[in-house]
C-alpha cells in the first residue's frame, strides 16, 4: 500500500522524512488512529478535532488545516481502494530543531503522515470469553502537561502492553499518581456496576477546581457514551479506585481497534462471573450498528426498488 506524505502517495517502504525531524529527533508530535469501514472512517471530525486541540494546547502549532487533513485521509483510503482499515496519521514540526538557540524563528514545515494498513486481526474468543488485564506499575500524573494527549511518547505504554503480552494479558490498566484509575496503556475504561456505567474523567471533563485528567477523551469512549445515554444506562464519570475494579460487574476497554473489548480477569482476580456481561454485549452490538449507519453509503435510488408509502 501507498502512504500519504505531505500529501503526495509513495510506497510505504521508500517513504522518507529529514534526520533533523523533531518528530525523530525528540519524539515532539501527534498521531490519531482511525478505524474505516466502508471505505470511510469513522468519526473522523471528532478525530481531527482531538489532533486539532491537543496540537493547540501543547504549542505544536496555532491552527491545523483540517479540511485538508480531511481530504488527505479521503484521497488515501481512494487512492490504495481501500473499504476496511486501519489509519494512521501522525503530525510532526517537521526539521525543526527543539535544542539549537539563536536561529531566525520560522514557521515550521510540518510532516504529515498518514499509513494505511489492514485492520488488526483479533481472535474471536476476545470478544466472547473476554481478555486478562494487568495492573500497570507505571503511574499518570495530572501535573504533566502531555497526558491525556495523543503524542508520539508511547515508549512507557508499548512497554507495559508488551509486559502483559508476555504473560498471556491483553491490555495493562494505568493507575495516576493517587492511585485512582485512570485507563489502559491504549484504551478507555469503563465498569459497570449496578447496572450503571462508570468511567474515569478524561481531559476535558474535569470537575471545577479540579487537577487536568491524566486520560485521553477516546473517539469509541464518546461514542459509546452516546449509547449509553440513548440506552437509558445511567453514566457516572468518577474517580475510581482498584476495588471498583476488582468489585465491577462488568469490565470492558475501548478504543478505535478493537471497540469494544470485555475484561473477565484482573491479574488473578476474576471479575464477577467471569463471563462477558450483558451490558457490554449489548453496547458492542450498538457500537457496530452505529459505525454501519455513519460509514456505510446512502442506498443508490436509481437501483432501490420503489414502494407504496405505508409499506415496507
Amino acid at each position: 500500500m501507498d502512504v500519504c506524505l505531505n500529501g503526495k502517495f509513495v510506497p510505504q517502504d521508500q517513504a522518507t522524512i529529514s534526520v533533523d525531524d523533531a518528530g525523530f529527533q525528540h519524539a515532539v508530535g501527534l498521531f490519531e488512529t482511525m478505524g474505516a469501514y466502508h471505505g470511510k472512517v469513522f468519526r473522523l471530525d471528532a478525530h481531527l478535532a482531538r489532533l486539532q486541540n491537543s496540537a493547540v494546547q501543547l504549542g505544536l502549532a496555532k491552527e491545523l488545516d483540517l479540511p485538508a487533513l480531511a481530504d488527505a485521509v479521503h484521497r488515501t483510503l481512494a487512492h490504495n481502494k481501500l473499504q476496511r482499515a486501519r489509519l494512521r496519521l501522525t503530525v510532526t514540526p517537521g526539521p525543526l530543531s527543539m535544542l539549537r538557540r539563536g536561529q531566525p524563528v520560522t514557521a515550521p514545515e510540518p510532516t504529515v503522515l498518514i499509513v494505511p494498513s489492514e485492520p488488526t486481526a483479533y481472535d474471536p474468543d476476545y470478544f466472547t470469553k473476554g481478555i486478562t488485564a494487568l495492573i500497570a506499575s507505571p503511574a499518570v500524573s495530572p501535573m504533566d502537561p502531555m497526558a491525556g494527549h495523543k503524542t508520539l511518547a508511547y515508549w512507557a505504554r508499548l512497554r507495559a502492553l508488551r509486559q502483559a503480552a508476555s504473560v498471556g494479558a491483553g491490555e495493562a490498566i494505568w493507575l495516576n499518581i493517587t492511585n485512582h484509575l485512570a485507563s489502559g496503556s491504549v484504551s478507555n475504561l469503563f465498569i459497570v456496576k449496578d447496572q450503571q456505567l462508570l468511567t474515569p474523567f478524561a481531559r476535558g471533563e474535569e470537575v471545577e477546581g479540579a487537577l487536568p485528567a491524566p486520560v485521553l477523551p477516546g473517539v469509541v469512549r464518546g461514542a459509546l457514551l452516546q449509547i449509553a445515554s440513548e440506552q437509558k444506562i445511567p453514566v457516572h464519570r468518577r474517580m475510581l479506585t482498584v476495588n471498583d475494579l476488582l468489585e465491577a460487574d462488568e469490565l470492558f476497554l475501548t478504543n478505535s481497534s478493537w471497540l469494544v473489548l470485555p475484561v473477565t480477569q484482573v491479574e488473578k482476580k476474576t471479575i464477577a462471573s467471569g463471563q462477558v456481561g450483558t451490558i457490554t454485549t449489548l453496547l458492542r452490538t450498538q457500537l457496530l450498528s452505529l459505525i454501519e449507519r455513519e460509514t456505510a453509503p446512502a442506498p443508490d435510488p436509481a437501483t432501490t426498488p420503489a414502494t407504496e408509502p405505508g409499506k415496507p
